[in-house]
């Protein structure tokens, strides 16, 4: 086999690099939007579906369990099939399922449509795991903080813009610009992005995917619906602990053939287990920000614990993070490069302390919450950045796909959990306003405990990454 470089060149096509990075970047702010998406009208749906919230609640549901099926499954298809093959898929069912709900006036065509959103989920990791079968080795560690600052960038970004479509035009037509989105990503990824030749042999453990897919349905619902039903309630229980059993039996299975879905033992090594450990407690730091930050902004004064602000507002304080992100992510690319990622989600995580830590001190303006958020982008800028560095530096080549989308599986998990659990807290300690039951300061407050207590967990799971690269690593190349 010749050199790294030369195996680069038997790629199908290369493109200006800088102009892959920046199509697979879109790619992800895409992927991001969708969960901003319905935030401006989350607490009108009940109304402008004719519904009840239990039902419109699976607005919501219905995309976070497809993503979270589809991100570990479609990374195992793209190690097997093509990466970029399988990228291109997850943006068509995007689009379809933006049409499907842009053209659905009740319900039903509502949750479809949401559910086939839930697809493009899975760019993000396959687009890190392109980046590193194709770009040059002194660029990867930027790039792959470039497309993991877009986790936060394009909620941040996509939050005022939903909010300015919602105040100003008919709700569907968040759906139209989605379907938008997605064509337009979809002609750049191929137009620009190369066809990756790394492939992985053998079959798709069909059966595998069935398995993970049954096993993770079974908890998320438990997680995200356990207000709801009551999180003693038989449904809860059921659907908890026969997905737990589930997970149980498929893990058993995967060890036990010859080409497993995911290979368990590739994920069970120390910086792979301990990464998607602290990738958990680094989910539910995110998003108990991204629950509790603009629910003060934008309850009434009146309340004793909110600051009034509209709903346009409260996202301008909030995307700062997003921004710093961005600009966060070649510094990223520097630090990993000179003294590795590990420091990175030292720092992300030492970032999220702080930035709980002020809250608890300092929460009564709204610059106060703004500097929260500045603090909160530092974190996840680095600390999203360091996940996928971790994980490709100690796995093989052919697992590349599969282990990011795990990762990115282990985020969902962290951020489905704060979603539950903090829902939980505020309701728990709410008073009544006007008719309607809002938080107290006591349930933001205490929202703020565990949301630092999650970074403390990441910074400690952090500590005990192994420094050293895997002796399984091998830097990309193509199979001989």
């Amino acid at each position: 086999m010749g050199s790294d470089e030369d195996a680069r060149r038997r790629l199908t096509r290369m493109p200006p690099q800088g102009a892959i990075v920046a199509v697979l970047a879109t790619a992800g702010l895409a992927s991001s939007f969708m969960f901003t998406l319905m935030v401006p009208i989350q607490s009108k749906l009940p109304e402008l579906l004719n519904a009840s919230r239990e039902d419109t609640a699976w607005v919501v549901t219905s995309t976070l369990l497809a993503a979270a099926v589809i991100t570990p499954i479609s990374g195992r298809l793209g190690d097997m099939y093509g990466k970029r093959r399988i990228l291109l898929v997850l943006v068509a069912v995007m689009i379809v399922g933006s049409i499907v709900a842009a053209l659905s006036p009740g319900i039903v065509g509502i949750i479809v449509g949401r559910t086939l959103q839930g697809a493009i989920v899975g760019v993000v990791p396959l687009g890190i795991s392109i980046m590193r079968d194709v770009l040059r080795e002194d660029r990867v560690d930027s790039a792959i903080a470039f497309m993991s600052a877009t986790l936060g960038v394009g909620g941040a970004l996509g939050l005022p813009i939903s909010a300015v479509i919602t105040e100003r035009a008919d709700w569907h037509v968040l759906f139209w610009v989605a379907a938008g989105l997605g064509v337009v990503v979809f002609a750049l990824v191929l137009w620009i992005v190369p066809v990756s030749v790394l492939r992985t042999a053998g079959r798709f453990d069909y059966l595998g995917a069935a398995g993970l897919a049954v096993g993770l349905i079974g908890i998320l619902l438990a997680i995200s619906r356990g207000n709801e039903w009551g999180w003693a309630s038989p449904a809860v229980l059921a659907f908890g602990g026969g997905g737990a059993v589930v997970l149980l039996v498929w893990g058993w299975y995967e060890l036990r053939i010859d080409e497993p879905l995911l290979d368990l033992r590739v994920a069970a090594r120390p910086a792979v287990l301990l990464t998607n450990i602290a990738s958990i407690a680094m989910g539910f730091a995110l998003f108990a920000s991204n629950v509790v930050y603009p629910q003060m902004l934008e309850l009434p004064v009146a309340t004793g614990a909110g600051f009034g602000l509209s709903l346009l507002a409260a996202s301008l304080i909030v995307m700062p993070s997003g921004i710093v992100m961005m600009l966060l992510s070649p510094v990223a690319g520097r630090i990993a490069r000179r003294t590795g990622p590990k420091l990175l989600l030292i720092l992300g995580a030492a970032s999220l302390i702080a930035a709980y830590a002020f809250t608890l001190v300092l929460s009564s303006e709204v610059w106060h919450i703004l500097v929260a958020n500045i603090l909160i982008g530092f974190g996840i800028g680095f600390g999203y950045a360091s996940m996928p560095m971790l994980i490709m530096r100690s796995v093989p080549q052919s697992e590349t796909g599969a282990s990011n989308g795990l990762n990115a599986l282990f985020r969902s998990l962290g951020t489905s959990t704060a979603a539950a659990v903090i829902g939980a807290v505020l309701a728990s300690y709410a008073v009544d306003f006007d008719g309607v039951p809002v938080p107290t300061t006591q349930g933001f407050t205490l929202s703020f405990v565990l949301g630092g207590a999650a970074a403390v967990v990441a910074l400690v799971v952090a500590l005990f990454i192994p420094r050293r690269r895997d002796a399984h690593e091998r830097h990309p190349s193509l199979p001989e």
